[in-house]
């Protein structure tokens, strides 16, 4: 699944490319209409954790949740033909996007809109994130705190691979709980910085002397001290800790 890291990518691209412009919009799939937006200005592309909001002059905000597999196509020719299974096609005078896959895919009047926000926890990608809350909301949590930063109404857009990388870069046994607010806080300014890293090169960056490495995520022996990974099942998604340095406890 795309992470907070990619979706505001999605949404910094999309909004250079688009934000402006007088939108074509059209389903080649035929399972979504186009009509409310096809011949419309859009204003902006907005992320918020997982999900993608796109704000159009005189319609609904378009919501888009990419899911475990939906994706997005960029066509530098607006005139290049969309796949047939393309759910949506927004064009505009110098791109077009593809989208393919999505989970959701749907018109939100304001109230739904509203509801969507209200649902999500501060998002360490956004400049409107309230720390405090950050803090509040994950130390408030009762469960392991490898099961809070899946969450969404803790924090938004953290997904599976953030986890693994964020937990050892603190130093945290993702099965512990009871998580205190300076260990809280400092958790929040790992994920501010290294979501925003990873934005900017579109992968998971945990080591910025390294980016295309992982600590823990999906290898078999820790990267820092070559102890053998644990694994196993927490929050319904394959956790990954060091013994070493995730100390049990």
């Amino acid at each position: 699944m795309p992470e907070g890291h990619l979706v505001h990518r999605y949404a910094r691209e999309q909004d250079a490319a688009l934000a402006g412009q007088v939108l074509a919009v059209s389903s080649p799939q035929g399972r979504f209409d186009p009509r409310p937006y096809d011949g419309r200005t859009l204003r902006s592309v907005e992320a918020y954790g997982k999900h993608l909001l796109y704000h159009v002059d005189g319609a609904p905000t378009l919501h888009v949740h990419l899911g475990m597999r939906g994706l997005f196509l960029r066509h530098d020719d607006s005139a290049v033909p969309p796949r047939p299974g393309v759910r949506v096609r927004l064009a505009g005078d110098r791109a077009a996007y593809d989208l393919i896959a999505p989970v959701r895919c749907e018109p939100l009047a304001p109230e739904r809109v509203r509801a969507l926000r209200d649902s999500l926890g501060p998002d360490p990608l956004r400049g409107d994130a309230d720390p405090d809350e950050a803090v509040r909301r994950l130390s408030a949590a009762r469960g392991a705190v490898g099961a809070a930063l899946l969450d969404q109404a803790v924090w938004a857009g953290i997904g599976n691979a953030w986890r693994a990388e964020l937990l050892f870069l603190a130093g945290l046994d993702p099965d512990r709980r009871g998580v205190p607010p300076r260990t809280a806080g400092e958790l929040w300014a790992l994920a501010v910085r290294h979501l925003a890293l990873g934005r900017d090169a579109g992968q998971v960056v945990s080591d910025p002397a390294a980016p295309d490495e992982r600590w823990v995520y999906k290898r078999n022996t820790c990267r820092r001290c070559g102890a053998a990974v644990r694994v196993w099942e927490l929050g319904a998604r394959t956790a990954y800790a060091c013994p070493v340095d995730q100390p049990p406890g």
